[in-house]
């Protein structure tokens, strides 16, 4: 294998030198970010939520399993690049398919390897997610294309990874014979799944209004996950805002800081995001810890709550740092989390909320029977 030179330099002038990987590219730039996840490397970087974004994994050994179709979280891959202290040479595991290397080829998404990880992510703790580039251009070069790099503030990223027509998913054997429609603000195809087991779901681009979706009927409208600001997806908060009271409304991630912007919360960037699969959440109602799997950027602004006209309560918060990890709009049928409970990767204590989700829609569904 031939051995590419080069190096990351990020926006604050910092330069790590390793070696290149994935897809040939003379630079490369994004938000480097890093993610504590132990495994599931091919969810992480085939999950649209990291659109515009460079992901530093901590976790030193990456690739040592391999990838394969199923564990493949959309079509495509839509960050900007990987970052890994030792990229496995040799995948061993059954399920595996392929080379992670020949992964991020195929999806067009340069790599760089060899790089001190655990400086890095120090580094981005410290001062903040930052932009920055690497390849094999000159270290002048690449520190100009950081400093050009506009990061993930005020850009619309969702319309970058939506899908660009509708499509059905058929529901799973058992599931109950009603219709889902699902947001793809950069839906995981693990979240589809979990909500086939509970009908049949029609995917929605992120544009869709809320007049076209309460015409197909559902039984309930669920808010999917995806990348960027939430402040400048201002035409899905308007459709929320549109379906709240009319239908029950599920969120998860940015659909969760859409619903709470429709709301009229705010919303807040965090100094480096929580990107892992071990983060700790209190359900404020049982009072019980979950560790959850996260991956965002921004976060609803709970202190904003109390100036609003609804009665919004807050159902669950991270342990690590107290932002709004849960919100419930009290005798709307609507509530969202900012973890991710279908995981992929990560633990399931949460996947409880999908039956949440079941239960509300099943007593709508009954509430519209008896009418």
């Amino acid at each position: 294998m031939t051995i590419r030179e080069g190096a990351l330099v990020l926006a604050d002038g910092s330069v790590f030198e390793g070696e290149l990987i994935g897809a040939a590219r003379d630079i490369a730039t994004g938000e480097v970010v890093f993610n504590t996840a132990l495994s599931g490397y091919q969810e992480i970087i085939t999950d649209p939520s990291y659109a515009g974004q460079i992901i530093t994994f901590t976790y030193p050994h990456i690739g040592n399993y391999g990838v394969n179709a199923h564990d493949a979280e959309s079509r495509g891959a839509f960050c900007r690049g990987v970052i890994v202290r030792d990229l496995a040479r040799r995948p061993s595991n059954f399920r595996s398919e392929g080379h992670l290397d020949a992964l991020l080829q195929r999806h067009d998404i340069p790599g760089i390897a060899g790089i001190d990880t655990r400086r890095l992510t120090r580094l981005i703790r410290d001062t903040g997610a930052m932009p920055g580039a690497f390849g094999d251009a000159s270290e002048a070069e690449l520190r100009a294309a950081a400093d050009a790099e506009p990061g993930t503030d005020g850009i619309d990223l969702v319309a970058t990874v939506t899908t660009d027509e509708p499509y059905t998913v058929a529901a799973l054997d058992g599931a109950p014979d009603r219709l889902i429609v699902a947001y793809d603000f950069g839906i995981k195809t693990t979240i589809v799944r979990h909500l086939a087991g509970l009908g049949r779901v029609e995917v929605v681009p992120a544009g869709t209004s809320a007049a076209d979706v309460l015409a197909r009927d559902p039984a309930g409208v669920f808010l999917s996950n995806g990348p960027g600001d939430p402040a400048e997806v201002g035409y899905a908060t308007q459709a929320i805002t549109e379906l709240i009271g009319n239908v029950p409304v599920f969120g998860i991630c940015l659909g969760h800081q859409l619903l709470g912007r429709a709301l009229g919360a705010g919303t807040v960037k965090l100094p480096f995001g929580h990107h892992g699969g071990n983060h700790p959440v209190k359900n404020l109602r049982t009072d019980s810890v979950e560790i959850t799997s996260q991956n965002h950027n921004f976060a609803v602004d709970a202190d904003s709550f109390g100036a609003l006209g609804r009665q919004i309560q807050m159902t669950h918060v991270n342990l690590n740092d107290g932002v709004c990890e849960g919100l419930e709009v009290v005798g709307e049928r609507c509530f969202s989390v900012q973890h991710h409970p279908e995981a992929g990767p990560g633990p399931h204590d949460a996947r409880y909320l999908f039956t949440q989700f079941d239960e509300i829609m099943s007593e709508n569904t009954s509430e519209k029977v008896t009418v």
